[in-house]
């Protein structure tokens, strides 16, 4: 006998991230949200740029 199954996890939490988002993004904290977003952008290019420059450091040193 199979117990009644609600949505999985992920499915819910698809379901209701959308709607925390709308909420957040009319309300007074939109100002806040998008100075997090290009703090969170930056944070992602200076890691990715450091990973870069790392890649590269080893390659140059393998071959020397």
């Amino acid at each position: 006998m199979r117990i009644l199954r609600t949505k999985s996890e992920p499915e819910g939490l698809l379901d209701t991230v959308p709607d925390a988002l709308t909420t957040v993004r009319s309300g007074p904290h939109r100002g806040m949200l998008l100075k997090a977003a290009v703090v969170a952008g930056g944070v992602a290019a200076l890691t990715a740029g450091s990973a870069a420059i790392s890649s590269l450091r080893r390659r140059i040193g393998a071959n020397s």
